[in-house]
């Protein structure tokens, strides 16, 4: 009885800092996503201030997408090494700095991009947060608890619904003054309640970690999956603002508030793709989230009215994507191995960001030349068409193949409950 009740405590120990450290991932997620998004709502503004192209626009808030794209590999691996109670309070002060730089340097071009470089710092907190939480859930509900996190996306949503105001309001640099604020308050928080999970810390240098991971092939087929999904919600949400002022004309605060919009629906239904992915299979939801973008790409490529059909267009890509997105790190959660989770989300991570950094400067640079964003649009359309014919006939078994290898005590080395779990299911699969 005395063991019963202890393991129930215990248990209930866990529980209860499985959810705290998801809570605190999830803020600190959306807070340096906010940071990281900073440049996107104001890149319009910027653009007619200093008399910009539409090519010299996109690559303004392309800038901080690819650094903090390609810095999650090796925050990713740092994060398995030293844990994200220390890398999250380092990442978030550390984008104080060009947060606090942008303030000041509004009228410089080149300054902005900089200090746009050294924002993408703030894009890395997705590395640290993923290992934190998978750390803390297992397997079955990781997928979910991932999707939860995954609303950190938000911030860019944030951003949208206030930069714009605060610096009408306030003058151009309160928006970073806030920002700043809140980095530095958050770190404090992450340093006093982040906890990782017990036995979760490996050892290795981050280079020897991320060139394992690199060798695993399931690493490169979830970087392609991740680029389309969270790619194209990055894309998006850096450069819709540009796309609604030029195509529709509308007004710089109304196009970042139609962006937000478009930022909230992602960040919500993302995690419902998580939850989907656990409860049926990654590969449906993911053949179905790319279907659906595919098609409406090929609506919104023919510019129609913006309300209702442009706007049912962009919402539904917004859910499409973002589910895919969760449903992407449902399948990491299942089929990484367990001591690296951080190595691959890098990764993996980075391939997201980079689909996000490519799109913005084909979508410039071709309505620079042709003065029409069709092409850029059926582009999407082709890719994610391609992503989903991909996911149906090459990863269909890959989640349900890969499952066994997942269970907490295989990970502690622990292999006879697996081999008997495989042996058991054997007749039903030859059935």
């Amino acid at each position: 009885m005395t063991t019963v009740t202890r393991s129930g405590a215990a248990g209930r120990t866990r529980a209860a800092g499985a959810v705290a450290n998801l809570t605190v991932a999830t803020i600190g997620f959306m807070v340096n996503f906010w940071a990281w998004a900073l440049l996107g709502p104001l890149g319009p503004g910027i653009k007619e201030r200093l008399g910009l192209s539409f090519a010299a626009q996109s690559l303004l808030v392309a800038v901080p997408v690819i650094v903090g794209s390609i810095g999650r590999v090796p925050v990713g691996a740092l994060t398995d090494r030293f844990g994200a109670r220390v890398m999250f309070p380092i990442v978030s002060l550390a984008t104080v700095i060009p947060v606090l730089v942008l303030a000041y340097s509004q009228s410089s071009y080149w300054a902005m991009i900089v200090a746009g470089f050294f924002l993408g710092i703030g894009g890395t907190a997705f590395a640290v947060g993923v290992p934190l939480v998978s750390g803390w859930y297992p397997p079955a509900r990781r997928g979910f608890a991932l999707g939860v996190f995954g609303v950190g996306m938000g911030g860019t949503a944030i951003s949208n619904f206030t930069t714009v105001r605060l610096a009408d309001a306030y003058g151009p640099k309160a928006p970073f003054f806030l920002v700043a604020a809140v980095l530095v308050g958050f770190a404090v928080v992450a340093v006093l309640l982040v906890r990782d999970a017990p036995g979760q810390l490996a050892g290795g240098s981050a280079l020897q970690r991320t060139a394992a991971v690199a060798r695993l092939p399931v690493t490169w087929q979830l970087c392609f999956l991740y680029a389309v999904g969270f790619g194209g919600f990055v894309a998006f949400s850096v450069y819709l603002p540009a796309y609604l002022r030029t195509a529709y004309h509308l007004s710089q605060n109304d196009a970042a508030l139609r962006t937000a919009g478009f930022v909230v629906l992602a960040v919500i239904a993302r995690p419902i793709g998580g939850w989907l992915a656990d409860r049926l299979h990654p590969v449906p939801v993911l053949v179905a989230c790319f279907s659906g973008v595919a098609i409406l790409a090929v609506v919104q490529a023919f510019q129609p009215a913006l309300i209702p059909v442009g706007t049912v267009a962009f919402l539904g890509m917004a859910a499409f994507l973002g589910a895919a997105s969760g449903a992407v790190f449902a399948l990491v959660g299942k089929v990484a191995p367990a001591d690296k989770v951080g190595a691959v989300t890098g990764v993996v991570g980075a391939a997201g960001g980079l689909g996000g950094f490519v799109p913005p400067l084909v979508m410039g640079a071709v309505y620079g030349s042709e003065h029409s964003y069709a092409i850029g649009l059926m582009l999407l359309s082709d890719v994610a068409l391609a992503a989903a014919v991909y996911t149906g006939f090459k990863m269909a078994g890959l989640a349900r193949g890969a499952a066994p290898a997942r269970d907490p005590a295989v990970a502690r080395g622990t292999r006879a409950p697996a081999k008997t779990a495989r042996s058991a299911r054997r007749p039903r699969t030859a059935g």
